[in-house]
């Protein structure tokens, strides 16, 4: 046999690889223009023509800054064509996210993060859109109008939300993917990342934002589909390839999503015997479990499966003090539950956000998970779990005697009801119900329990009848409250305030945006800058009779002020302004947008004289 052969074999099994790999490999955002980018062309016969769609209906989200129950600045603004693109601007017709920036993350209110979090995982919102059609994706546009740059993952689901059953298996695929960036400027742009080909139709979208890095919220107005009813067939230009496509980073494209064949990885197979392992085997336990402590999960449970001595390392159940499953959410389901049951018995903190969704989590796995888990538990984030009823809740309620800290932000599905189990657990230091349908009852007698509570989130409440009501129980029982939010309490009084300022003195952080029947001629808010010196977060957010003399009482009594929000008021002058920037030494963010008597020319001289804070200036269209 001629010796040529074997080399033409071993050149035809390499390029076969090239080609494979280009077709599968999403393109990331940091690439898309470099020399290494390869285009894909779908090749289609005329009946199968592109289908352009904007989105149907929004059916999920983690956050927005618009009221529950109007239409502006709320991610339904998502759905149907654009309302503003292309012109740039703050607009109310658009979809905003709740947060922006690194300053949540600075307030007393922040939580600490979770460690072993990947660091590819870096999303802090979503949102999931409807269309009418499944198609094979060719292309996502997202049209933003303001502070763009906030999208650094796009997804799609095999599921149809409009069949009346789920499929056997429901898979998330990612289209694209890159790392938070920042992008100079604010104005409107048409984002149009190179996504990866899949091979399954959808009509189901995600986008999830990053805000950290931008200077303002972010403003969406509209997502348009493109794509064809039939699988394209790909024909693949491949007359340049670039050795450096050939390193080994399949770990990272599968974990972008979750772990792949999660439930695999959890499980741990079966270790033959082995030759001893030298010199590793002389070091102390201690210091074996604190090197694994740097991996992440997946890397933990594939190390499980090396040998007898890593296997007994990456099951002890120390190594899974913390546990964050919010990266995983498209891939954990029951049997993942299971199979982690054994090494989480001693877990303090665990993270559930995002996930179980469209029934990946039944309401018996998790009670089962609970049972194992729950007797340690000290913090539980459960945040947009949508699998949650009231029978979870009662077992959170049952199996957790120890918990201190319980996250439900934007699990809007759960049942007023469910919500009275929450007062069985006293310990209770923090409470996030933020966008929850939590009512006046149940809410009174958790505040009637609880009375550890130091954090409590009640922004977007809507089934609370009387916040005067919950202010006065506030101010009674919860005397070691440290920070209060109520964003978008849309009945509180003078009264009300007046209860929580006289029982609340340790107060550090309150939030009173969007509070329209707070009005400073009643003297409230003068009332709380006395009452309330520790203050270092205050958002009075778009009262428009915040004035000069609550200004100057917060400079004279709230020294410790770092955040203030008094966006859309008119009558604070520039004079105010600088008293309180040399009172307060530590302010950092100064929000004054639309304030009618602060103009351009002002906030430019008070950067000038305080260089250190972000004062931030937006005006009408």
């Amino acid at each position: 046999m001629s010796p040529v052969f074997p080399m033409l074999t071993v050149l035809t099994m390499f390029y076969y690889i090239c080609l494979r790999r280009r077709a599968r490999t999403a393109t990331r955002g940091e690439v898309m223009n470099s020399h290494r980018t390869i285009e894909s062309n779908s090749r289609t016969s005329p009946l199968n023509a592109e289908v352009i769609q904007y989105a149907k209906e929004v059916v999920d989200f983690s956050s927005h800054y618009g009221s529950e129950n109007s239409m502006s600045y709320t991610m339904w603004n998502l759905a149907g064509v654009p309302n503003v693109f292309p012109s740039s601007g703050d607009f109310t017709q658009t979809a905003v996210f709740r947060t922006y920036g690194t300053w949540w993350d600075q307030c007393p209110s922040a939580s600490l993060p979770f460690k072993r979090t990947p660091p590819n995982f870096q999303s802090q919102d979503y949102v999931e859109l409807t269309f009418e059609q499944q198609v094979y994706p060719t292309a996502v546009h997202v049209l933003e109008t303001y502070h763009p740059g906030a999208v650094i993952r796009i997804l799609a689901c095999s599921a149809n939300p409009y069949s009346p059953s789920l499929p056997a298996e429901v898979r998330w695929e990612i289209l694209w993917s890159e790392r938070p960036t920042k992008v100079n400027g604010s104005q409107a742009r048409q984002f149009k990342p190179c996504i990866k080909q899949i091979n399954f139709p959808t009509n189901l979208i995600r986008l999830e934002v990053n805000s950290s890095l931008l200077d303002y919220y972010t403003e969406l107005d509209a997502v348009v589909l493109h794509g064809m009813k039939d699988k394209p067939v790909l024909s693949l230009q491949t007359s340049l390839i670039d050795m450096n496509d050939l390193e080994d980073d399949d770990y990272e494209e599968k974990d972008d999503c979750g772990m792949d064949n999660l439930n695999k990885k959890f499980s741990s197979a079966t270790l033959r015997e082995g030759p001893n392992n030298g010199y590793f085997d002389k070091l102390p336990y201690e210091l074996i479990q604190l090197i694994l402590n740097h991996l992440t999960l997946p890397d933990l449970c594939r190390l499980a499966q090396t040998c007898k001595l890593l296997n007994q390392h990456c099951c002890d159940p120390l190594q899974y003090i913390q546990l964050n499953l919010q990266p995983y959410w498209a891939k954990l389901n029951d049997t993942s539950l299971e199979f982690l049951q054994a090494r989480c018995s001693l877990v303090q903190w665990l993270n559930l956000s995002w996930t179980g969704n469209r029934g990946f989590i039944s309401v018996s796995g998790f009670g089962r998970f609970l049972k194992v888990c729950g007797s340690e538990l000290v913090r539980l984030e459960l945040s947009c779990s949508h699998f949650l009823n009231e029978t979870c809740l009662e077992v959170i309620s049952e199996m957790c005697p120890n918990l201190q800290e319980l996250n439900l932000s934007s699990c809007d599905r759960l049942p007023p009801q469910a919500f009275n189990h929450i007062a069985k657990l006293c310990g209770l230091k923090r409470l996030v119900l933020y966008r929850t349908k939590v009512e006046q009852t149940a809410l009174l007698s958790i505040l009637n329990f609880c009375s550890e509570l130091q954090h409590l989130s009640l922004g977007s409440c809507v089934m609370i009848e009387d916040y005067d009501v919950i202010a006065s129980m506030i101010g009674a029982k919860c005397k070691k409250l440290r920070t209060l939010d109520l964003w978008r309490c849309k009945n509180i009084t003078e009264n009300g305030i007046a209860e929580l300022a006289s029982g609340c003195q340790l107060l550090e952080e309150l939030d009173l945006g969007w509070c329209p029947t707070l009005q400073s001629s009643t003297g409230c808010f003068a009332r709380l800058a006395r009452q309330l010196p520790n203050l270092q977060k205050l958002f009075l957010t778009a009262n428009r009779s915040v004035c000069d003399t609550d200004i100057e009482e917060l400079a004279g009594n709230c020294t410790r002020l770092q955040q203030l929000d008094i966006l859309g008021t008119r009558m604070v002058s520039l004079a105010s302004l600088r008293k309180l920037l040399e009172s307060c030494k530590d302010l950092s963010l100064l929000d004054v947008s639309f304030c009618s008597q602060i103009d351009n020319r002002a906030v430019l001289e008070l950067n000038a004289s305080f260089p250190k804070v972000f004062i931030k200036k937006s005006f009408t269209q």
